[in-house]
């Protein structure tokens, strides 16, 4: 069994900041990477301007989300991912592309490391035969 304590988040895009957004606010580390600085910064404000709105409305108290925030960190390296407990994949729908990035983050997993694809239409089976470890991949869709 592995205790997730950190996750990584491949993708700063809609979906990845969505999902950066929610681990932190469930008190989890996160690295979030994406392919430039900008969309990690991009991602990053995002999710500061949703949590915002959380607590306008009431929604969350403004230290729970001081508290997400500071949960959040920028992962400009791909390899910086792979410390992490679990890794999720929220990059474009595009199967060659998911590919591309488990085989590139292979390299710097820990053995205990979970992965998980958010995607809705591309076979899970299919993307985790492309890892090490297909028996701790898993599919999810937020």
């Amino acid at each position: 069994m592995v205790d997730i304590k950190s996750v990584g988040v491949i993708g700063a895009g809609q979906m990845g900041s969505g999902i950066a957004h929610v681990v932190a606010l469930g008190g989890y580390d996160v690295l979030l990477h994406d392919v430039s600085a900008e969309r990690i910064d991009q991602g990053i404000a995002q999710i500061e301007k949703n949590m915002a709105r959380q607590v306008s409305r009431g929604l969350i108290e403004h230290t729970a989300m001081e508290g997400a925030m500071a949960r959040i960190k920028a992962a400009p390296e791909l390899q910086t991912i792979g410390g992490v407990d679990l890794a999720i994949e929220a990059a474009t729908e595009n199967e060659d592309t998911k590919k591309t990035i488990f085989k590139a983050l292979q390299p710097h997993l820990k053995a205990t490391t979970l992965l998980a694809s958010n995607t809705s239409s591309i076979s899970i089976t299919r993307l985790a035969s492309a890892t090490d470890r297909p028996d701790k991949f898993i599919g999810l869709h937020f």
